[in-house]
Protein backbone atom coordinates (compact mmCIF):
# COMPACT_ATOMS: atom_id res chain seq x y z
CA UNK A 1 0.00 0.00 0.00
CA UNK A 2 1.32 3.44 -0.95
CA UNK A 3 2.23 5.81 1.90
CA UNK A 4 1.18 9.46 1.61
CA UNK A 5 2.50 12.28 3.78
CA UNK A 6 -0.22 13.94 5.87
CA UNK A 7 0.27 17.54 7.00
CA UNK A 8 -2.21 19.33 9.27
CA UNK A 9 -1.96 23.12 9.12
CA UNK A 10 -4.89 23.90 11.43
CA UNK A 11 -6.28 27.43 10.90
CA UNK A 12 -3.96 29.00 8.34
CA UNK A 13 -4.08 32.16 6.24
CA UNK A 14 -4.98 31.30 2.64
CA UNK A 15 -1.99 33.04 1.07
CA UNK A 16 0.44 31.29 3.41
CA UNK A 17 -1.10 27.88 2.64
CA UNK A 18 -0.99 28.69 -1.07
CA UNK A 19 2.77 29.38 -0.85
CA UNK A 20 3.28 26.12 1.07
CA UNK A 21 1.43 24.24 -1.66
CA UNK A 22 3.66 25.69 -4.36
CA UNK A 23 6.82 24.78 -2.44
CA UNK A 24 5.60 21.21 -1.92
CA UNK A 25 4.49 20.97 -5.54
CA UNK A 26 8.00 21.79 -6.75
CA UNK A 27 9.54 19.24 -4.39
CA UNK A 28 7.10 16.58 -5.63
CA UNK A 29 7.89 17.41 -9.27
CA UNK A 30 11.60 16.99 -8.45
CA UNK A 31 10.93 13.69 -6.67
CA UNK A 32 12.28 14.97 -3.36
CA UNK A 33 9.07 14.11 -1.48
CA UNK A 34 6.28 11.57 -1.86
CA UNK A 35 2.62 12.38 -2.51
CA UNK A 36 1.41 14.78 0.19
CA UNK A 37 -2.06 15.60 1.54
CA UNK A 38 -2.75 18.82 3.47
CA UNK A 39 -5.68 19.39 5.82
CA UNK A 40 -6.34 23.05 6.61
CA UNK A 41 -9.03 25.51 7.66
CA UNK A 42 -8.93 29.11 6.43
CA UNK A 43 -10.11 32.44 7.79
CA UNK A 44 -12.69 34.12 5.53
CA UNK A 45 -11.42 34.36 1.95
CA UNK A 46 -12.71 34.24 -1.63
CA UNK A 47 -10.74 32.71 -4.49
CA UNK A 48 -11.18 32.93 -8.24
CA UNK A 49 -10.00 30.14 -10.52
CA UNK A 50 -7.93 30.93 -13.61
CA UNK A 51 -11.05 31.21 -15.78
CA UNK A 52 -13.20 32.79 -13.08
CA UNK A 53 -15.29 35.88 -13.80
CA UNK A 54 -15.53 38.79 -11.39
CA UNK A 55 -19.17 39.27 -12.37
CA UNK A 56 -19.85 36.11 -10.35
CA UNK A 57 -19.45 38.27 -7.25
CA UNK A 58 -22.83 39.70 -6.27
CA UNK A 59 -21.08 42.57 -4.47
CA UNK A 60 -18.16 44.81 -5.33
CA UNK A 61 -14.83 43.16 -4.50
CA UNK A 62 -13.78 46.35 -2.71
CA UNK A 63 -16.75 45.90 -0.36
CA UNK A 64 -15.37 42.50 0.66
CA UNK A 65 -11.87 43.89 1.17
CA UNK A 66 -13.32 46.64 3.38
CA UNK A 67 -14.86 43.87 5.49
CA UNK A 68 -11.37 42.40 5.82
CA UNK A 69 -12.04 39.47 3.48
CA UNK A 70 -9.27 39.05 0.88
CA UNK A 71 -9.86 37.93 -2.69
CA UNK A 72 -7.20 35.92 -4.56
CA UNK A 73 -7.03 34.87 -8.19
CA UNK A 74 -5.32 31.49 -8.33
CA UNK A 75 -4.29 28.83 -10.83
CA UNK A 76 -6.85 26.12 -10.08
CA UNK A 77 -9.76 25.27 -12.32
CA UNK A 78 -13.26 26.48 -11.56
CA UNK A 79 -14.72 29.88 -10.78
CA UNK A 80 -15.30 31.78 -7.53
CA UNK A 81 -15.66 30.08 -4.17
CA UNK A 82 -15.54 30.87 -0.47
CA UNK A 83 -13.38 29.40 2.29
CA UNK A 84 -13.88 30.03 5.97
CA UNK A 85 -14.11 28.64 9.50
CA UNK A 86 -16.07 25.41 9.84
CA UNK A 87 -15.00 24.20 6.41
CA UNK A 88 -12.53 21.35 5.87
CA UNK A 89 -10.12 22.09 3.03
CA UNK A 90 -7.93 19.36 1.59
CA UNK A 91 -5.00 20.01 -0.77
CA UNK A 92 -3.55 17.08 -2.69
CA UNK A 93 0.04 17.27 -3.95
CA UNK A 94 -0.06 14.03 -5.93
CA UNK A 95 1.73 12.70 -8.99
CA UNK A 96 -1.23 11.62 -11.12
CA UNK A 97 0.51 10.39 -14.28
CA UNK A 98 0.81 6.67 -13.68
CA UNK A 99 -0.90 5.29 -10.61
CA UNK A 100 -3.91 7.61 -10.79
CA UNK A 101 -4.16 7.53 -14.59
CA UNK A 102 -4.76 11.20 -15.26
CA UNK A 103 -6.90 14.13 -14.18
CA UNK A 104 -10.42 12.73 -14.73
CA UNK A 105 -9.78 9.57 -12.73
CA UNK A 106 -8.12 11.64 -10.00
CA UNK A 107 -11.10 14.00 -9.70
CA UNK A 108 -13.52 11.04 -9.72
CA UNK A 109 -11.66 9.47 -6.80
CA UNK A 110 -11.79 12.67 -4.76
CA UNK A 111 -15.54 12.91 -5.30
CA UNK A 112 -15.93 9.21 -4.46
CA UNK A 113 -14.04 9.67 -1.19
CA UNK A 114 -16.27 12.59 -0.15
CA UNK A 115 -19.45 10.69 -1.08
CA UNK A 116 -18.29 7.61 0.82
CA UNK A 117 -17.60 9.70 3.94
CA UNK A 118 -21.00 11.42 3.78
CA UNK A 119 -22.68 8.02 4.02
CA UNK A 120 -21.30 7.80 7.58
CA UNK A 121 -23.76 10.59 8.42
CA UNK A 122 -26.65 9.17 6.44
CA UNK A 123 -26.20 11.78 3.71
CA UNK A 124 -26.66 10.77 0.09
CA UNK A 125 -24.00 12.74 -1.78
CA UNK A 126 -23.84 12.51 -5.54
CA UNK A 127 -21.87 13.61 -8.58
CA UNK A 128 -23.17 15.80 -11.38
CA UNK A 129 -21.97 14.90 -14.87
CA UNK A 130 -21.85 18.54 -15.91
CA UNK A 131 -20.61 20.19 -12.70
CA UNK A 132 -17.58 19.15 -10.67
CA UNK A 133 -17.96 18.68 -6.92
CA UNK A 134 -20.30 16.78 -4.60
CA UNK A 135 -24.00 17.57 -4.33
CA UNK A 136 -26.86 16.76 -1.98
CA UNK A 137 -30.07 17.03 -3.97
CA UNK A 138 -29.52 20.26 -5.93
CA UNK A 139 -27.15 21.93 -3.45
CA UNK A 140 -23.37 21.74 -3.39
CA UNK A 141 -21.79 20.48 -0.18
CA UNK A 142 -18.23 20.13 -1.46
CA UNK A 143 -16.46 22.33 -4.01
CA UNK A 144 -13.54 20.94 -5.96
CA UNK A 145 -10.87 22.75 -7.97
CA UNK A 146 -7.60 21.22 -9.13
CA UNK A 147 -4.48 22.52 -10.85
CA UNK A 148 -1.96 20.17 -12.47
CA UNK A 149 1.55 21.11 -13.60
CA UNK A 150 4.12 18.59 -14.81
CA UNK A 151 1.72 15.80 -13.79
CA UNK A 152 1.62 16.91 -10.15
CA UNK A 153 -1.64 18.23 -8.70
CA UNK A 154 -2.26 20.95 -6.17
CA UNK A 155 -5.32 22.72 -4.73
CA UNK A 156 -8.20 20.36 -3.92
CA UNK A 157 -11.59 20.35 -2.18
CA UNK A 158 -13.59 22.35 0.36
CA UNK A 159 -16.22 20.48 2.39
CA UNK A 160 -18.83 22.50 4.29
CA UNK A 161 -19.16 21.07 7.80
CA UNK A 162 -20.23 23.85 10.20
CA UNK A 163 -19.65 26.62 7.65
CA UNK A 164 -21.59 29.89 7.97
CA UNK A 165 -23.36 29.70 4.62
CA UNK A 166 -24.29 33.40 4.54
CA UNK A 167 -20.86 34.13 3.03
CA UNK A 168 -21.93 32.30 -0.12
CA UNK A 169 -24.68 34.91 -0.54
CA UNK A 170 -22.05 37.34 -1.87
CA UNK A 171 -21.22 35.12 -4.87
CA UNK A 172 -22.57 32.77 -7.48
CA UNK A 173 -20.63 29.76 -6.09
CA UNK A 174 -18.48 28.20 -8.83
CA UNK A 175 -20.22 30.58 -11.23
CA UNK A 176 -23.56 28.79 -10.78
CA UNK A 177 -26.93 30.00 -9.60
CA UNK A 178 -27.22 26.97 -7.30
CA UNK A 179 -27.67 26.51 -3.58
CA UNK A 180 -24.98 25.54 -1.10
CA UNK A 181 -25.40 23.31 1.94
CA UNK A 182 -23.39 21.84 4.83
CA UNK A 183 -23.45 18.87 7.18
CA UNK A 184 -24.74 21.20 9.90
CA UNK A 185 -27.61 22.46 7.77
CA UNK A 186 -28.63 18.97 6.67
CA UNK A 187 -28.39 17.36 10.11
CA UNK A 188 -29.68 20.36 12.06
CA UNK A 189 -26.84 20.56 14.58
CA UNK A 190 -23.15 21.36 14.97
CA UNK A 191 -21.02 18.45 13.80
CA UNK A 192 -17.81 17.28 15.48
CA UNK A 193 -15.21 18.81 13.14
CA UNK A 194 -12.35 16.50 14.09
CA UNK A 195 -14.60 13.46 13.74
CA UNK A 196 -15.47 14.46 10.17
CA UNK A 197 -11.80 15.00 9.39
CA UNK A 198 -10.90 11.56 10.76
CA UNK A 199 -13.68 9.98 8.73
CA UNK A 200 -12.36 11.78 5.65
CA UNK A 201 -8.90 10.35 6.27
CA UNK A 202 -10.31 6.83 6.39
CA UNK A 203 -12.37 7.42 3.28
CA UNK A 204 -9.44 8.74 1.26
CA UNK A 205 -7.27 5.85 2.43
CA UNK A 206 -9.91 3.39 1.28
CA UNK A 207 -10.73 4.98 -2.09
CA UNK A 208 -7.15 5.85 -3.06
CA UNK A 209 -5.72 2.65 -1.52
CA UNK A 210 -3.15 4.61 0.48
CA UNK A 211 -1.98 4.92 4.06
CA UNK A 212 -1.46 8.35 5.60
CA UNK A 213 1.78 9.05 7.43
CA UNK A 214 1.61 12.18 9.65
CA UNK A 215 4.53 14.50 8.92
CA UNK A 216 5.87 17.78 10.26
CA UNK A 217 5.72 20.60 7.71
CA UNK A 218 9.24 21.85 8.41
CA UNK A 219 10.63 18.34 7.97
CA UNK A 220 9.00 18.04 4.55
CA UNK A 221 10.06 21.53 3.45
CA UNK A 222 13.68 20.81 4.39
CA UNK A 223 13.92 17.74 2.14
Amino acid sequence: MKTVNLIELGLCDYKKAWEIQKLLHQKRVEGRIEDTFIFVQHPHVYTLGKGGKEQNFKVNVEFLKQKGIPVHRIERGGDVTYHGPGQIVGYLIFNIKKRLAGIKNFVDKIEDAIIFMLKEYGIDGRKNENMIGVWVNDEKICALGIAVKRWVSFHGFALNVNTDLKYFDYIFPCGLNKGVTSLKQILGKDIDFDEVKNNLKKSFERVFEIEFKPENLDTILNK
